[in-house]
């Protein structure tokens, strides 16, 4: 419980932590945060790690003059696309093992499954349309490899939504996160923009479980 209110204590103060972290390391900043941005992308038992808000935050600090927006884009945009493409591979080579099992020891079934059903919904647009959703974000390329999707159709769909996302969130910051109003609400401003993250993942989630609920019935 104790490390559950601390990882919400970093997620809401999200501006403080990377201010600190910039006063201690200075440029390996950037490293740190590609580091952050790769694992959760890339690896499938971190999606627990920040995103979106993370991206925004940075965004924020570029706007001071803390960072260099050009080059967060750059760096973070290339760990997004990087952590993807690992993920992709993890799950081409291992992931048949695991997605049919009822229970493994890092992965949540449940978060598989639902990223499927996003994949029997939306295709290979899944790719792009999962990078603004949390937790779906980190699995949908590691479905995607083992649905053995082609990699040169996943490599495109990678680079659109890993740039795209990347963008959208670093400028978002970069252009909004310093407005007198947002830089004294950081921290509520950093818990709608994970609310809104959020949203569609809750809502395909109770959009199945009404189907199901309907499908039970009517047998």
């Amino acid at each position: 419980m104790e490390l559950l209110a601390k990882f919400f204590d970093l997620i809401v103060h999200l501006d403080k932590y990377l201010d600190l972290l910039i006063q201690n390391y200075g440029p390996w900043t950037y490293l740190l945060l590609f580091g952050i941005i790769f694992c959760e992308t890339g690896l499938v038992v971190t999606p627990f790690l920040p995103g979106d808000s993370l991206l925004f935050a940075a965004g924020a600090f570029a706007a001071r003059g803390s960072l260099k927006a050009g080059i967060l884009f750059l760096i973070l945009g290339l760990a997004a696309v990087a952590g993807d493409t690992v993920n992709y591979w993890i799950g081409h080579y291992v992931g048949p093992k695991v997605f049919h099992r009822e229970k493994t020891r890092f992965l949540k079934k449940e978060y598989l499954d639902r990223t499927h059903h996003f994949y029997e919904k939306y295709g290979g647009e899944t790719i792009i349309i999962a990078r603004f959703i949390p937790i779906i974000r980190t699995f949908a390329p590691f479905v995607a490899g083992i649905g053995r999707m082609t990699y040169g159709k996943f490599i495109a769909y990678n680079v659109i939504g890993g740039i795209g996302w990347v963008a959208i969130f670093v400028f978002g910051g970069y252009f909004f996160g310093n407005i007198p109003l947002v830089r004294r609400n950081f921290s509520l401003v950093i818990l709608v923009i994970i609310l809104i993250s959020l949203m569609p993942g809750i809502i395909e989630f109770v959009r199945q479980r009404r189907q199901q609920g309907e499908d039970a019935k009517n047998r």
